[in-house]
């Protein structure tokens, strides 16, 4: 797998990893970290190429896809195969961030649509804490086998559009409840008047919470 390294000015104070979305990579995310005010932060930015695969939903045509997608319903017939293979390389790289001196609280799982899907999931299933994770226009997969290792307090931001057709905003807000429904209480969630994208209000609000985290001032 492929993995990209964007250091900053400073000394990093996290490591944000990144998850692309269905048939994108990791330039995509590459490009929302490279914009103010997110780009000032002094984090550590690694961005990962999710493996390319045969996807049903667009005719079995081979893309970067971090797990199969069967049908319009996104939870239905999930590839939990996939979404455990993808896990795997996911918390490898978590891994590679903690060997270079980096604690667990400084690790900060991030990702777009299928990517936000995949944060969600490793975070949750992971024996060990992380800082925090960001899912945009994502949502929980294999929901009902969930381990909820993750520690509580685990601050989450969850964005979304009203208008999204692709990840409706009934599956992340059904996300959101499930989430507090096993007890996460530092649930950041913010809609906003899009489609399936990212807007700059967005990263202005996820700037203001990764500042948070980081203890920096807004």
């Amino acid at each position: 797998m492929n993995v990209y390294t964007k250091e900053p000015d400073t000394s990093p104070t996290a490591s944000v990893i990144w998850m692309h979305g269905l048939g994108a990579d990791a330039s995509d995310m590459a490009g929302l970290a490279s914009q103010y005010p997110i780009s000032a932060l002094p984090v550590r930015h690694v961005f990962m190429n999710a493996p390319v695969r045969p996807v049903t939903i667009n005719g079995g045509m081979h893309m970067p896809a971090w797990y199969d997608i069967v049908g319009f319903e996104l939870t239905d017939r999930e590839d939990g195969e996939g979404i455990k293979e993808s896990e795997k390389q996911i918390n490898a790289v978590i891994q590679s961030q903690l060997e270079t001196g980096m604690t667990e609280k400084q690790i900060i799982l991030a990702g777009f649509s299928q990517g936000a899907a995949m944060a969600l999931h490793t975070a949750l299933n992971r024996p060990q804490a992380i800082g925090g994770v960001v899912s945009l226009s994502g949502y929980l997969p294999l929901a009902s086998e969930c381990q909820f290792h993750l520690p509580r307090e685990t601050p989450f931001f969850m964005g979304y559009g009203r208008f999204d057709n692709v990840v409706l905003p009934e599956w992340t807000n059904y996300s959101c409840r499930f989430l507090e429904s096993r007890g996460y209480h530092d649930l950041t969630i913010k809609d906003y008047p899009m489609e399936h994208s990212i807007c700059q209000s967005e990263i202005n609000d996820l700037d203001s919470w990764l500042k948070r985290l980081l203890g920096e001032k807004a």
